[in-house]
């Protein structure tokens, strides 16, 4: 007679449960968030809270922390500071914004495709010269922008003179052609154009919606560029009050340099609506930058 061994079930050892340790290191780096955070943030909230309280309340001590009664009248003051030309002045702001956010995306992600997948004669020494105009100063260019504008295109005056010239930099071809040289592989431009895609079909179907974090990247830097140009606006001349941009117009409230008789319930107003547009895009696109900075980077 045999006997069958019995079959016995040893289950894993469970591994020990971690006890969370509260570090002083940890509680200290905490403490320099939640601080980094608050200096971040009261600026913005005491600005919006100030362009609702009358201009004598606004410099009392101690500040006030909450929201005043004053809004209405300060949007009048401001409307009449402009000699009722401020959301004139915003979309003047906006218009140029948005064409120079988009052909600038379009342009410079269009070059950067082509520098990073394609092969054509002097492709090297053209995109150095790119690298090397990145070396010249924004204020050497300053007069010779002028003179073209205001000789050859007469276009002084105009926003055609704040967003053209933009359309294809070096800093955005440089940028994409780096991110789409890494992120995308060839063999996925190669698969595309066997399936009887053509070359501006493949740019839009299939690059374009791998590299929505770096357009995204790069459309911040551009529209909030485009959105502060101040020095560009005064060099070009949009000193009318029909083709004024916002920064032209918050120096003009505030009596320029010399801040006389300015009314400052007017100025946060204006500051108001000069934030809060850049505030509402940063917000729409950090999201889509965060949550995609993994897309399309894929290698294989």
């Amino acid at each position: 007679m045999t006997t069958q061994p019995l079959e016995t079930t040893v289950s894993p050892p469970r591994p020990p449960r971690r006890s969370p340790r509260f570090t002083l290191s940890r509680a200290g780096l905490w403490i320099f968030v939640g601080l980094a955070c608050f200096l971040s943030l009261v600026p913005f909230y005491l600005m919006f809270v100030w362009a609702s309280l009358p201009s004598s309340q606004i410099f009392t001590v101690p500040p006030h922390l909450w929201f005043g009664d004053a809004l209405t009248s300060n949007f009048q003051k401001m409307m009449a500071a402009t000699d009722n030309h401020a959301l004139r002045q915003f979309w003047n702001s906006l218009y140029i914004a948005i064409l120079s956010t988009v052909t600038t995306l379009f342009f410079c992600s269009l070059a950067g495709f082509a520098f990073a997948m394609y092969e054509f004669k002097g492709k090297r020494y053209l995109f150095g010269f790119i690298l090397i105009t990145m070396l010249i100063p924004p204020l050497v260019m300053d007069i010779p922008s002028f003179l073209v504008m205001n000789n050859f295109l007469h276009w002084i005056g105009t926003p055609r003179t704040l967003w053209v010239p933009g359309m294809a930099n070096a800093f955005g071809i440089f940028l994409m052609r780096q991110y789409i040289f890494s992120a995308l592989p060839k063999s996925l431009i190669e698969a595309a154009r066997l399936d009887g895609a053509t070359e501006f079909g493949i740019y839009t179907r299939v690059v374009l919606p791998l590299i929505r974090p770096i357009l995204a990247t790069l459309g911040i830097v551009t529209f909030v560029g485009s959105w502060n140009n101040f020095k560009g606006a005064l060099i070009m001349r949009l000193s009318e009050d029909s083709t004024m941009t916002l920064p032209l117009s918050l120096r003009k409230i505030t009596g320029g340099a010399t801040n006389i008789n300015a009314d400052w319930g007017a100025t946060l107003m204006m500051v108001v609506l000069t934030v809060l547009p850049l505030l509402i895009i940063f917000l729409l696109a950090s999201r889509q930058v965060i949550s995609g900075l993994t897309s399309g980077a894929v290698k294989d």
